[in-house]
């Protein structure tokens, strides 16, 4: 399943469709606007809520954290002692299952894996749309839109990084 994002720097308010790769509209990421923290919410098509992006209050390192229904399903950080800075870490609410993104993520050219076993590439290599990325979910049985939400996730937290620098 490949996924098409415009990319754009994620901001308050900003909205956006993630097309499949015949176009279609699949997800909207709507940017939530005039909150105290950076705030978005991964919808369908039919404008239910999938899944809730947000940025966590007081940590001690940028945190999002992602939510479906409510629940919490996801945690997402910099890798602490990573001799790469675009490496983090994704828990999921489970307590036991970590997801590893690593890769050039400024550059949207990084990978989702669990466990050693890659669950998506996000790339621009394939791509001759300017301004536009790849979220190729490898594996049948992933959640594209976790995954998706990792995506859009790690790079907000890569550009706010690298606006502080």
């Amino acid at each position: 399943m490949r996924f098409l994002v415009r990319d754009r720097l994620l901001g308050f308010g900003d909205d956006y469709w993630i097309e499949d790769d015949q176009g279609n509209k699949v997800f909207l990421v709507d940017g939530k606007a005039m909150r105290l923290r950076d705030t978005f919410e991964l919808k369908d098509t039919r404008g239910r809520v999938l899944i809730d992006i947000r940025q966590k209050m007081f940590a001690l390192r940028d945190t999002m954290v992602i939510e479906r229904d409510g629940e919490p399903l996801a945690r997402i950080k910099r890798k602490r002692l990573s001799l790469l800075r675009n490496h983090y870490r994704v828990s999921l609410a489970d307590g036991s299952t970590e997801l590893d993104v690593s890769g050039k993520i400024l550059d949207r050219e990084f990978a989702i894996e669990y466990d050693e076993e890659l669950l998506a590439v996000v790339s621009r290599r394939w791509l001759h749309v300017r301004e536009t990325y790849g979220v190729d979910v490898v594996r049948e049985d992933a959640d594209p839109a976790l995954l998706i939400a990792v995506a859009v996730c790690v790079i907000h937290l890569a550009e706010k990084e690298r606006e502080e620098d």
